[in-house]
């Protein structure tokens, strides 16, 4: 089950595929290739000798190639999504993006194969052929009967995981979800009475799991567009007959009398309050149609309020998001070098999911989904899809499942280390930066664009509403709405548009300014031409005067002009002077450069204030700060100048009181590299590669950066402006929309991360 209330234009879905790049995955090499060597090693005659390795030991193929963290997801495009048979070619976006989820979730590399036939049994062929090349089959978007054909084949003609996630997927999640329901109102599965709706490929895998895990299967009752599956009925083929029951029930609202759960795989609207008034006390509903529920919540919580619902969409409480379930199962299986994927491990799997709910949501969830998710209990009985703990505890269960019903080909040896380096193959900033949309998405905010007419910052605009995130404030001039329109926007007069020329504001945004610097030389007329000519001036009075919730601007001018503009009119915040932060995210590991962007010669006092607030932000990121002060030096090797700022900043730390490691001087090869330190600086305090590199001024910090960003370009983020006392986002003038919208989102949880730091002030201060 997908996301269902997140908007965007087709104009917008058809760029983000088409821009730069085409099409949403790449292949890199992950061996260096730069020498004749090294490709003397890669292939020819090096490459002879893993040949030879694998063909007297085919188990070393997982050590020697890719094939045991690399999954193919295959369909032919007879049922993609909800739009049914389109073929083969145009499920390639689908399968691209399936391969994505894999990558982002759990680290696992797969490849999209797209087969052009709707023939069973050459589907089966050509997937059982090419067993050799992968460590695991994930089946997708196939229609069913086909999908039960081709899936039970291919699981008999190989010896790796085989799982098409239509199927399990949604019945993995399903039964974790009913599991914790089922607990919160006390029943036993085995006594439980269900009625399923729909008798597709998912409603049959759901049946199957939950009769796997105790339910009877007299006491499920299946229904199609027929009405209920009988044992009497003559239309039924052999998949819907292993679902049939001996009843006298022909309906679904028959069905549901006394029933104590409904599982809706079928239509939207099917089901309505009356139907539903009938069923048990405390009934369990699991309205499960996409776009639209059988029932919509707040129906069903009307009829029964001692319900407890579950949807696929992610504006309802429970969702049921596939997500949870594929990318940490395969990752498991193929940890053990699973020969398959069976019920056992699947039972695994949703058991994990299921106690993991149970137990207390992290803080960045919780924030994520507006405070609401903070406790197991009614309307929280499926974990968050962006939970960071999936990684090490659904993997984990799985494989322990593969070991003990023997498919597990190597077994994990010490799971406390496994879990340890499942946890270090998510990247925390993907993480965290996915719980800040979705956080902007639950508590949108206003943000007000400076630069309203630019195309880049107009894109991101429109972005940023369509997405849901928050509400564009536009600073610009009356032709903004035509700049809107010709960008494909119907309604462009629903955008809030400021004139810094002539909004009934202006006088306000003088008022503010000229009180501000009345006593510092500045005339009233000089402030007025300030807010009439330069939006900067008037966007960030709006900001202060309550006309938006954040800002964001930089792309028409140099950082520095902007920043100067900006704190002309907002105060810095408390703790020291404002600076940049810029994110290196790359694979596995994230590092935080600072100061990228304000002081350029910082004492040692300033630089240890960027290290305690990078720090912090560090830790919001979910990254255990390890700070390394950067020089061309380390510890003096080789001695040079222009280093005591670094050093007296360290001591700065030393005579305070800290809660994270911190150490320096050091260049930064060894401050990113564990094994040099420990070899070389045996006195380091560092406990592991430095992921937060204080700069030792505005030039290194800045040049570093941005040389990484035109090299990595995605992998590095910012920079982010940290220090001001109202939530101001100063963008890079080389910024994509993209990034705007980033920069925008995370101004947005900036805003509230403000407002908590002041009533913790306040709270504090009363208590002093």
């Amino acid at each position: 089950m997908s996301e269902a209330n997140v908007t965007f234009s087709d104009a917008e879905a058809i760029d983000f595929h088409a821009k730069g790049r085409p099409g949403k995955i790449e292949i890199k090499a992950s061996k260096p290739m730069a020498t004749q060597r090294d490709l003397a090693l890669a292939y020819s005659p090096g490459v002879a000798v893993p040949v030879e390795a694998i063909a007297a030991d085919p188990g070393r193929a997982y050590e020697l190639t890719a094939k045991g963290n690399l999954v193919a997801v295959i369909s032919n495009g007879s049922a993609i999504l909800g739009l049914g048979n389109l073929g083969a070619l145009a499920s390639k976006p689908v399968m691209e993006g399936k391969a994505v989820l894999f990558k982002r979730f759990a680290d696992v590399d797969s490849i999209d194969l797209e087969l052009d036939t709707e023939d069973p049994e050459a589907f089966i062929n050509a997937v059982a052929l090419m067993g050799p090349s992968f460590g695991g089959i994930n089946l997708e978007d196939i229609g069913a009967p086909d999908c039960f054909i081709i899936e039970q084949a291919l699981k008999e003609r190989m010896n790796i995981p085989v799982f098409h996630d239509d199927q399990h997927g949604t019945a993995i999640i399903t039964a974790a979800g009913l599991i914790n329901a089922a607990h919160l109102t006390g029943r036993e599965m085995g006594d439980m009475k269900v009625v399923i709706n729909g008798a597709g490929a998912a409603a049959i895998a759901c049946s199957d799991l939950i009769k796997a895990m105790g339910v009877k299967h007299d006491n499920v009752i299946m229904c199609d567009r027929s009405g209920v599956i009988h044992k009497d009925r003559d239309d039924l083929d052999q998949w819907k007959s292993a679902q049939a029951v001996e009843t006298d029930l022909r309906t679904l609202e028959d069905a549901l009398k006394g029933a104590d759960v409904f599982l809706g795989l079928s239509a939207g609207n099917v089901l309505n309050g009356d139907m539903i008034k009938h069923m048990a006390k405390d009934p369990i509903i699991f309205a499960m149609a996409n776009p639209t529920p059988e029932i919509a919540p707040p129906e069903a919580k009307k009829a029964r309020p001692d319900a407890i619902v579950a949807t696929g969409r992610s504006d309802y409480p429970n969702q049921v998001n596939n997500v949870l379930g594929f990318p940490f199962i395969f990752r498991g299986a193929l940890d053990a070098r699973a020969t398959a994927v069976n019920e056992e491990m699947k039972i695994a799997a949703a058991q994990a999911l299921a106690e993991l709910a149970r137990e207390a949501v992290p803080e960045e969830v919780a924030a994520a989904y507006g405070g609401s998710a903070k406790s197991f209990g009614p309307d929280y009985i499926i974990p968050a899809p962006f939970d960071p703990r999936l990684i090490e505890v659904v993997p984990a269960a799985v494989a322990r499942a593969a070991e003990e019903t023997g498919v597990a080909q190597k077994p994990i040896e010490d799971y406390d280390a496994y879990r340890s380096q499942l946890r270090a193959r998510l990247n925390p900033a993907s993480s965290v930066l996915t719980l800040a949309y979705e956080a902007a998405r639950r508590n949108p905010k206003r943000v007000l664009f400076a630069e309203g007419e630019e195309e880049n910052v107009l894109r991101a605009a429109i972005a940023f509403k369509e997405g849901g995130y928050g509400t564009p404030v536009l600073v610009g001039r009356d032709t903004t709405y035509d700049r809107l329109k010709a960008l494909g926007v119907e309604d462009p007069e629903s955008y809030k548009v400021l004139n810094s020329r002539n909004s009934p504001l202006v006088q306000k945004a003088v008022d503010f300014i000229y009180q501000r610097h009345q006593r510092g030389g500045m005339l009233r007329r000089q402030v007025e031409r300030m807010v009439n000519q330069d939006r900067n001036y008037f966007t960030a009075a709006m900001l202060a005067l309550g006309e938006g919730d954040a800002m964001i601007t930089g792309t028409t001018r140099p950082f520095s002009q902007s920043l100067a503009q900006v704190r002309t009119v907002i105060d810095d915040d408390t703790g020291g002077d404002p600076f940049g932060i810029n994110i290196v995210a790359t694979g596995s590991q994230t590092v935080l450069i600072a100061d990228t962007s304000v002081t350029e010669r910082p004492t040692a006092e300033q630089l240890a204030a960027i290290a305690i607030r990078s720090a912090a932000f560090a830790r919001r990121m979910g990254v255990e700060p390890r700070v390394a002060f950067i020089s061309y030096t380390t510890f003096g090797n080789p001695p040079g100048h222009h280093i005591d700022h670094l050093r007296d900043a360290v001591k700065v730390l030393d005579r305070m009181t800290t809660d994270f490691e911190y150490e320096g001087e050091m260049g930064p090869d060894v401050a990113l590299n564990h094994e040099a330190q420990r070899k070389y600086y045996p006195f380091s305090r560092l406990s592991g590669p430095a992921n937060i590199l204080i700069m030792p001024g505005l030039q290194s910090a800045n040049l570093s950066s941005k040389l990484l960003k035109a090299i990595g370009g995605e992998n590095v983020l910012g920079p982010y402006l940290m220090g001001m006392s109202l939530p101001v986002q100063i963008a890079p003038m080389t910024a994509s929309s993209g990034d705007l919208v980033t920069l925008a989102v995370l101004a947005s949880g900036g805003a509230d991360a403000l407002r908590r730091n002041a009533a913790a002030k306040e709270a504090a201060a009363q208590v002093g």
